[in-house]
């Protein structure tokens, strides 16, 4: 790169470190809201992500230039299949961090669930838990949604918690209580309008260079020895690579977290069939939309059939959720 005359920025992120493929196919909610409701409800909910369509819709986001206006809004198709709560687990705070004290499994448990469960695992009886509420913080809801379910080749069903809205263990323990073993729907959780947030692993694109993978500027085409390759990797002394430097390798399939994507559709099953989201012949790469789905505003990370896992926004401003005014969708 030689002497700059003048100062100039860095070239090349250093967010999202590191760039490593992500460890599994299902990503991980770290976080989830504290949610102060009167009533106990899941706080997430899964789906897998099937293809883009054109939502339009009349801009309802009051003192915006195009308030009252019709928008053409890229958006994005999830199948929803009801998720199955299949166990209960508490968890306890303490200097260390969280750790399970006890653990719940529905007595009927679909057949699908031994590949993923060992036939080991017992159910621990309600009356022992009841014990425990007293020194557990928090209660998540087990639950298992099958692929399967929507036409999707995969039989092994993911199995993830999700966390219970509540102030109180045992609050949370009483709603997970009732619902153990049934089928929770996408409406039983989200409403039209609001917003969420989604989790995905990125669309893999293998081992780029420095200039793909952080933007670097190409030298000139004089240079010596190469073009597409970093001026400098610092300076002589010390004698090692910054971690800042950018370098090749692996680009795609991180996991991603998007913000507040706005729900536009909750499909009702008994308008599906006059007004279908699916094009002629099905999405790409992912075939008919049988059953629940919801379309949510913008792009969301991920290739289709992947997992999408959603949740509560917890970024999001308290205000009145508004149902959006569709006027038509766009589906070639």
């Amino acid at each position: 790169m030689g002497h700059r005359k003048y100062s100039a920025p860095r070239r090349g992120s250093i967010a999202f470190r590191p760039r490593a493929r992500a460890k599994s196919l299902e990503a991980r909610v770290r976080t989830w809201p504290q949610l102060a409701a009167e009533k106990s409800s899941l706080l997430g909910f899964a789906g897998f992500k099937a293809g883009g369509i054109q939502i339009l819709t009349v801009d309802d986001r009051e003192k915006t230039p195009n308030f009252g206006k019709q928008l053409l809004n890229a958006a994005t198709v999830i199948a929803t299949p009801p998720i199955r709560i299949i166990g209960i687990r508490g968890y306890k705070h303490d200097l260390h961090g969280q750790h399970a004290i006890f653990d719940v499994y529905a007595k009927d448990l679909p057949k699908e669930l031994s590949r993923k469960f060992d036939s080991k695992i017992k159910d621990d009886g309600l009356s022992q838990v009841e014990s425990l509420l007293d020194i557990a913080n928090d209660v998540m809801a087990v639950v298992a949604v099958s692929p399967n379910s929507i036409g999707l080749a995969q039989k092994v069903p993911f199995v993830f918690e999700v966390a219970v809205s509540g102030e109180e263990a045992r609050s949370q323990y009483d709603y997970v209580k009732n619902i153990l073993g049934k089928e929770i729907k996408i409406a039983d959780v989200f409403q039209i309008g609001q917003n969420i947030d989604v989790f995905g692993i990125t669309r893999g694109k293998g081992i780029e260079g420095p200039i793909t993978r952080f933007g670097v500027k190409r030298k000139q085409h004089k240079s010596r020895k190469s073009v597409r390759a970093v001026g400098t990797l610092g300076p002589i002394s010390p004698a090692v690579v910054m971690y800042t430097v950018a370098r090749q390798g692996q680009r795609g399939f991180h996991q991603r977290t998007e913000y507040n994507k706005r729900i536009l559709i909750i499909s009702n099953t008994d308008k599906d069939a006059e007004n279908s989201i699916n094009p002629p012949g099905g999405f790409k790469h992912f075939g008919l939309v049988r059953g629940d789905y919801i379309v949510v505003r913008g792009s969301i990370p991920g290739v289709p059939k992947r997992l999408v896992k959603m949740r509560q926004p917890i970024r999001s401003v308290s205000k009145k959720v508004l149902e959006p005014k569709v006027l038509e969708v766009v589906v070639k």
